[in-house]
């Protein structure tokens, strides 16, 4: 695809350039002509009025002297005989061939006539004697002055206009097979049975829901996987108890042959079981450190569970807002997870402030974290780390109460941290910092103080604006 795109670009490119460079070209050329032999005829038209007064040869040497605007011996004047004895004259330089001469003088009207080295303007005038003819000597270097130069510019802004356009062809290509590329790759890791593996959502927008639709894909997968090694290990268990009733059958049938092969097969049933039950078990913490390395995207998450929220939040008369969800934000947490995460925060919402609070939900993303802010106009807590230890809830007045846990739990699994205070609506704020690299996350502490007072700051310029 991408050479495709540059060989078209190529193609259509040069079409372009050959199309208006070509004409323009000779156009440049016709235009040096024209100018060369308006110059010419300029020249001759000075010598006109002296041939109209006078015919004496001195004061026509003088007047083409005059008239001379470049090197000297360019102007001629053929002068016909006066009088019955008399002579034509020539004066100054003379490279037009008589006949050339004779016939401009017949026809009445400038003609051009070819000579060694360029060509002849021939300009007929009337004098008293006759028709006189000035000649002007136009050399090639004048035809063709400056097109070399006009040549060269047009070659070199149409070979810039070919570069530019492949160049843009193959940014463009890049563009669209980059994201195609990733999205083959994956494809064929999700096929060896790498779970975790997921595509950025960039590129055109054709390619964007192709790598949407991927992810969506992957996380159904992971969790239909999840769904049956759970299957598998409940239905193990299920076979503990008639295994537990055949063993205790089995002791009770004496020592015959009969009754060891019974008991022996029982024994090596409850291997097998045990075996399924431990190979689940493993399977399944797989799928799920698969599913959380794989992450989500929070703001499908967000729209998700707001769906659910909105419905009661009108119920019950508050006013819901909910910013930054409107594109893809991925994070390194799996879907569950973080739905159950949002389910805390906003219950608490609804369990401890009174009908008609409103509420709000943020998220931005960083470049090496996505917070989560969950704030109300309730009236606040008290103690807000109490409130974020095990066992401990708001309580009364406060937007926070039991659950806060396992949002903890949730943002130190990926090496950040929850944080509660004074939102600007007047209750309390529960920021939940999700850090996209464990590493980076501890080492960027300072990159992190500056992102919260930057929120801080936007935060304090929407309560302004709000009111």
């Amino acid at each position: 695809m991408r050479w495709a795109l540059v060989k078209v670009a190529l193609a259509v490119t040069t079409m372009v350039v050959v199309a208006f460079a070509v004409p323009l070209g000779l156009v440049v050329r016709e235009l040096a002509r024209d100018r060369a032999y308006s110059n010419a005829e300029r020249q001759a038209a000075t010598i006109g009025p002296v041939l109209a007064i006078t015919t004496d040869r001195t004061q026509l040497e003088r007047a083409v002297a005059s008239a001379e605007t470049g090197p000297g011996g360019r102007i001629g004047v053929h002068v016909p005989a006066s009088g019955r004895n008399g002579k034509p004259a020539e004066i100054g330089s003379r490279r037009a061939a008589a006949a050339d001469v004779a016939a401009a003088a017949k026809l009445g009207r400038a003609s051009i006539s070819p000579v060694p080295g360029g060509s002849s303007l021939l300009q007929p005038t009337a004098v008293a004697s006759g028709i006189a003819v000035v000649e002007v000597f136009v050399p090639d270097t004048a035809l063709t002055k400056g097109v070399a130069t006009s040549w060269v510019v047009l070659a070199g802004v149409g070979l810039a206009l070919i570069i530019g356009s492949v160049a843009v062809a193959d940014r463009l290509g890049t563009r669209m097979v980059r994201p195609a590329k990733r999205l083959a790759g994956a494809a064929h890791d999700l096929g060896t049975g790498k779970l975790g593996v997921r595509v950025p959502e960039d590129g055109p927008h054709e390619l964007r829901s192709a790598a949407s639709a991927f992810n969506a894909m992957a996380d159904q997968v992971v969790q239909l996987l999840a769904n049956e090694r759970e299957l598998a290990a409940d239905l193990s268990h299920r076979l503990r108890t008639p295994l537990t009733v055949l063993r205790l059958n089995a002791a009770s049938l004496g020592d015959t042959p009969a009754a060891e092969q019974t008991r022996a097969a029982v024994e090596q049933l409850e291997r097998e079981v045990d075996q399924i039950i431990r190979t689940a078990r493993e399977q399944k913490a797989q799928t799920r450190q698969a599913a959380a390395a794989a992450g989500c995207d929070a703001a499908e998450v967000i729209r998700e569970r707001m769906e659910f929220w909105s419905a009661l939040a009108e119920d019950e008369g508050r006013t819901v807002r909910v910013a930054g969800a409107d594109h893809p934000v991925r994070v390194p947490v799996a879907r569950p997870e973080l739905a159950a995460a949002l389910d805390a925060m906003l219950g608490n919402v609804f369990r401890h402030t009174p009908e008609g609070t409103a509420f709000a939900v943020d998220v931005h993303n960083a470049e090496d974290a996505v917070i989560v802010l969950v704030s109300d106009a309730g009236g606040g807590i008290d103690d807000p780390d109490a409130a974020l230890r095990r066992g401990h809830g708001g309580g009364g007045a406060g937007s926070t109460g039991l659950g806060l846990d396992i949002v903890r739990r949730l943002a130190e699994s990926t090496g950040g941290d929850v944080r509660i205070g004074r939102s600007v609506l007047g209750g309390t704020e529960v920021r939940v910092w999700l850090a996209l690299d464990d590493r980076r996350a501890r080492t960027g502490a300072r990159r992190g103080h500056r992102l919260r007072r930057t929120l801080g700051v936007r935060r304090r310029r929407t309560a302004r604006t709000g009111s």
